[in-house]
């Protein structure tokens, strides 16, 4: 095989890699059957911030999984009921019309208990670049 045909199966190889390795990570940001979708994300007048507004749909049964987020997000809940496990605090069902917020670095998670998909809309304000979830163990 020629140097410039091993440098294309190379590259191949390093490409179908790095895909594998970006489905992994989205697949461990975001848990089975929960749905998140970016509404908006804007910059903010603080320097070096964005808002970012979410929707987050949680299917019957399902789990956010414990994460955290880098700065305080603000929830609000708009069909089903959201029952919160925080890390410190009494877990706590908010139903639709209710909000709540969470702290920077909190461990929580959002679990559908109920009978009908939890919609939530969640707003952050966070330094750009950094991750708006991280899963936790």
């Amino acid at each position: 095989m020629q140097k410039s045909s091993l440098r294309r199966v190379a590259a191949g190889l390093v490409i179908a890699a790095l895909a594998v390795i970006g489905a992994r990570l989205l697949a461990n940001a975001q848990p089975a059957g929960v749905e998140r979708k970016v509404l908006l994300q804007q910059d903010v007048t603080i320097p070096g911030y964005q808002a970012v507004l979410v929707a987050v749909t949680i299917p019957v049964g399902g789990r956010e999984g414990r994460h955290t987020h880098p700065e305080t997000v603000l929830v609000h809940v708009q069909e089903g009921a959201l029952t919160l496990d925080h890390d410190g605090r009494p877990t706590v069902t908010y139903k639709a019309g209710e909000s709540l917020s969470v702290e920077a670095g909190k461990v929580h998670e959002g679990i559908n208990r109920g009978n009908a998909p939890v919609k939530a809309i969640a707003t952050f304000i966070v330094e750009k670049g950094k991750p708006l979830t991280t899963q936790v163990p």
